[in-house]
């Protein structure tokens, strides 16, 4: 499904959006064509496989990480099955090679066969699915249960049979369902959820018909078409009829993206749902795309694991980076993941933005990850018993599943854990007498100014069932600034459950520039005889003065059509065209007055950073009555905005616009409309409207706005702010 995210603000993710389906760049819903006679109202349980996917399945599907681009073709699946098995990765359980969207025409042929896009996939779907068998791999497919797929070709709908026959005779593994174009004019008096369930049947049996046994994976039903009370009784039929399905957002290769998905595989009773050969799928893994830190891949790697979600990255093998690779290759997260028990993590505690999770293991063990979501390293802790551990231990042994750090802990599961990262740790019951304790170091100090001496504390805690020795304690500031130890030498021993405190005033005796910076804490000790080391940090943002919004933007989503390759409004590459823009009055620092107010349009260049998409950026704005914002979304969420005044005082408001091309504009002011968009490959899409609109917020009318902080989601994209 391409982009169709829920609110933010529900406490259901799943949205009813029965009769019109958006899509970031796709229209839908568009008049349905004559469909063939509708199923039978009632609908009997049937089952395509029994045991197809005893662990969720992992692999590789290409729509995340290439969409529709010139990359998506024959050539990538052939390099991708080849670096598969030169990798490895196969012996790890990565099975799959499958093929998303646009690999059909958008016509049937005169049979009602669907036809395969030639210029991508020259030798056929058939030779192709031979070559990934050659290799020892599995081949998958992708289709839409609808009129038409989301990108616009040929549906399934009507043709379930036909195309389970084809796909069969491909020598097809692996079915990917999507949800656009739903035909729910051929049901009348059902409900969206009723109609889901009988095409998603009518397709499940189809499958079966054929004999083969082919995984299906139902991509959309569930947060497409059922909300409210539907929602159990939704989850609950899609495991009668395949093996797994999506239940959230389309991922994007942003942290923002993650954690959206994260939320919504964390819904309230979600997880009662996952088990062998039924499964919550989070969606791809963006492992390698580029638009994440190497901790943010390794923290997504690590959480979908412990939410037992499918493992199928979308990223080139071929050239893939050293920490691309070794993140998809870590056997010991891969193994969390195929955990045969099978019962889906959930979270035990959570504080501020941090969250910790734990999924019980089938030898007894338990996977706990420590996910701090925030930007800042901050220490996480949760005891055993919290993780679920029940009766008494004299110990836990503690394996760090990415460092490989073996440690044991009398109870007390905590580490020092870096912003928009994750810890995972096995955690087994009793650890060897030869196995190091765990340490934390903390870093506490608060409010650092310029020349201005701030008290900072580092502290050292033993979680460990033995005492340390030989304790030092460290404290490194950045450049420019002076950190003085203010009392003596810590304790020197620690015991079980203890800590050791070292005190310093830190003095930045240069201005702090206007980004994040860290303090580094360290301790050094000795165990048993041996040395030991642990570290940890505090990390803070300096105060900086606010830049305007032009200097804050941090996302291309304006490029010219002879070049459009910089651009990415929606995290799939495309971007809106300089030329159509500038058709309608919007040229790089031209004005616009709307609702009173007087907005420049960006000054970038085509091709250059020309919006603010998530990142909470503060920028200055001066004016007072009304703040406006002028913008778009590659999505459907609500994010925050604080807005301080000159007084120092705060203000909180919403802020959402429509989805950019394909949503419902009631209520919103459109102040630019133009007829196509640019993809990678050039413009496209002509004759779908692509919108910028305004949104205005009532000041108070004492009030004068100093500073507006923007919404922290990357699918909200802000071009222009102003009051007046």
């Amino acid at each position: 499904m391409r982009s169709r995210t829920a609110r933010a603000q529900r406490s259901r993710l799943l949205t009813a959006l029965s009769a019109v389906v958006v899509a970031a760049g796709s229209l839908v819903g568009a008049t349905a064509p004559a469909a063939a006679a509708p199923a039978p109202a009632v609908v009997p349980h049937a089952t395509n496989g029994d045991d197809l996917a005893p662990t969720p399945p992992m692999g590789f599907n290409d729509w995340a990480g290439f969409e529709c681009n010139n990359q998506m073709n024959e050539q990538l699946f052939v390099d991708t099955a080849d670096e598969i098995v030169r990798l490895g990765l196969d012996k790890l359980g990565y099975h799959y090679v499958n093929i998303d969207d646009c690999w059909m025409q958008h016509d049937r042929d005169a049979n009602g066969h669907l036809q395969i896009d030639r210029t991508r996939f020259p030798h056929g779907l058939k030779w192709l699915g031979d070559y990934i068998h050659s290799k020892g791999l599995k081949f998958g497919i992708y289709e839409d249960a609808g009129y038409k797929t989301c990108q616009g070709a040929a549906g399934s709908y009507g043709h379930f049979q036909t195309d389970a026959d084809d796909y069969a005779a491909w020598g097809v593994d692996y079915l990917k369902l999507d949800y656009c174009y739903q035909p729910t004019d051929q049901f009348p008096g059902k409900s969206a959820a009723e109609v889901a369930h009988i095409v998603y049947h009518e397709a499940s049996q189809a499958l079966a018909n054929t004999g083969r046994k082919i995984v299906f994976s139902e991509s959309a039903p569930a947060y497409v078409c059922c909300s409210g009370p539907n929602f159990d009784d939704e989850l609950g039929w899609l495991a009668d009829e395949g093996q797994l399905w999506r239940y959230g957002s389309d991922i994007a290769d942003n942290w923002d993206s993650v954690l959206r998905n994260y939320a919504e595989g964390n819904t309230p009773g979600l997880a009662a749902y996952a088990g062998p050969n039924h499964w919550n799928d989070a969606d791809m893994l963006e492992v390698g795309n580029g638009g994440m830190t190497t901790n943010e891949y390794q923290a997504q790697m690590s959480v979908w694991s412990v939410l037992a979600s499918p493992l199928l990255f979308s990223t080139a093998l071929k050239g893939a980076s050293a920490d691309t690779v070794r993140i998809l290759s870590n056997a010991d997260v891969i193994a969390v993941d195929q955990d045969r028990l099978g019962v889906q993590g959930t979270i035990v505690k959570s504080t501020g933005d941090v969250d910790i999770l734990s999924r019980p293991l089938a030898n007894g063990d338990r996977a706990v990850v420590l996910f701090n979501k925030g930007p800042s390293e901050q220490t996480a802790s949760v005891t055993a018993a919290q993780a679920g551990f029940t009766g008494s231990a004299h110990s836990y042994r503690l394996t760090d599943l990415w460092s490989k750090q073996v440690t044991s802990t009398a109870g007390t599961i905590a580490a020092s854990v870096p912003g928009r990262s994750a810890i995972l740790y096995r955690v087994h019951r009793n650890a060897s007498p030869s196995v190091p304790p765990s340490t934390v170091v903390g870093v506490d100090g608060h409010g650092y100014a310029a020349d201005t001496t701030t008290p900072t504390t580092v502290t050292l805690t033993n979680n460990g069932t033995s005492a340390i020795t030989d304790v030092t304690l460290r404290l490194q500031v950045p450049d420019g600034w002076t950190a003085r130890r203010t009392d003596g030498a810590p304790a020197r021993a620690v015991p079980p459950g203890g800590s050791s405190t070292a005190h310093f005033d830190v003095t930045p005796n240069t201005p702090p520039p206007g980004a994040m910076l860290h303090l580094a804490g360290s301790a050094g000790y000795r165990w048993q005889g041996s040395g030991q080391h642990v570290s940890g940090g505090l990390d803070f943002a300096s105060p900086t003065p606010y830049p305007g919004i032009d200097a804050a933007a941090n996302n291309v989503g304006i490029t010219d059509e002879s070049n459009p390759a910089p651009g990415n409004f929606d995290g799939g590459g495309n971007s809106y065209s300089a030329q159509a823009l500038a058709g309608v009055g919007l040229t790089p620092g031209a004005s616009l007055t709307h609702d009173g107010l007087t907005f420049h349009w960006p000054s970038a260049a085509a091709g250059t950073p020309d919006n603010v998409a998530g990142g909470a950026r503060k920028v200055a704005v001066d004016g007072t009555g009304t703040l406006g914002f002028l913008g778009s979304e590659a999505g459907f969420v609500t994010g925050s905005v604080t807005i301080t005044f000159t007084d120092g005082t705060t203000q909180q408001a919403d802020l959402s616009f429509p989805n950019w091309c394909c949503s419902d504009t009631t209520g919103y002011d459109i102040v630019a409309t133009v007829d196509h968009r640019n993809t990678q490959s050039g413009p496209a899409n002509f004759g779908v409207q692509y919108r910028i609109f305004y949104v205005g917020v009532a000041l108070p009318p004492d009030k004068t706005v100093a500073s507006v902080t923007l919404p922290a989601q990357s699918a909200i994209h802000v071009f222009a702010v102003a009051a007046g």
